[in-house]
């Protein structure tokens, strides 16, 4: 199966209504779980143990959506339009030998859709806060971003910053020492990355997956709380390598 990329740029539901966030991700989620044969809808079985949820947040045009699209893909789309509310991606990876559906929630940057996008906050496993290296006002305005996460999610939700555009070394705005500071004096997760480039995009999304793993090994994630950010698939397929079918098409640039 392709990885799948849906966006919504307007809040409505598959019927054409206007939804609110949470009443419009339980219905991707379902919708997501089937596969279309002809004119019937058939479950799908999992192939996978588990289901992480991620979000993508940060500044409008820090490449947020071209780090999805990078990842799930691996195209990078260079003149990628500005996400209205919120764009959905989901693929399948390996964490410690158990296969993990990761279901990314792209976040819309701008002021304007903050009310809406923070809905998508709750039940976060994963947050990967996302600034230009090129642009110091991107970097400036983490502290709101990360106090939106640190409030807005659960405590063990693992934050991962990214500094993303590293391929443009030549205008670069911010040091990767100062942003690494930033995210050990904050508790995060730190890496540079480059949508155009894939360099780091890869690790940015498996290094999250692989701490929310760990939290789970280790207890101090509650998978029966809603808003942990995981569900447990115990009857699925364990172990091997991830098959064809799972991983993200090696297409060139889409625009």
């Amino acid at each position: 199966m392709e990885p799948i990329i849906l966006k919504l740029d307007q809040p409505r539901d598959f019927r054409g209504r206007r939804w609110t966030p949470s009443v419009c991700e339980n219905q991707l989620r379902s919708r997501l779980e089937f596969i279309i044969l002809g004119n019937k809808m058939t479950a799908a079985p999992y192939n996978y143990s588990y289901i992480f949820k991620y979000i993508i947040i940060g500044d409008m045009g820090v490449g947020k959506s071209c780090l999805l699209h990078q990842f799930t893909e691996k195209k990078f789309m260079a003149d990628c339009p500005h996400t209205i509310g919120v764009e959905f991606g989901t693929r399948i990876i390996e964490v410690s030998g158990q296969k993990v559906k990761l279901q990314i929630w792209d976040t819309a940057g701008q002021e304007r859709f903050r009310a809406v996008t923070r809905s998508y906050y709750r039940g976060a496993a994963g947050a990967l806060m996302v600034y230009d290296i090129t642009r110091r006002s991107t970097y400036n305005h983490l502290s709101s971003w990360l106090t939106d996460a640190r409030n807005l999610t659960n405590p063990n939700t693992v934050i991962i910053l990214i500094g993303n555009k590293a391929d443009l070394e030549a205008q670069r705005d911010v040091t990767y020492e100062e942003a690494k500071q930033f995210a050990e004096e904050n508790g995060l997760l730190f890496l540079e990355a480059s949508a155009k480039t894939g360099e780091n995009v890869e690790d940015a999304f498996l290094e999250a997956a692989k701490k929310i793993y760990q939290n789970i090994q280790d207890g101090s994630l509650d998978l029966n709380a809603a808003e942990s950010g995981v569900q447990h698939k115990p009857n699925a397929p364990q172990g091997g390598r991830l098959s064809s079918d799972t991983q993200p098409q090696k297409e060139g640039c889409s625009c």
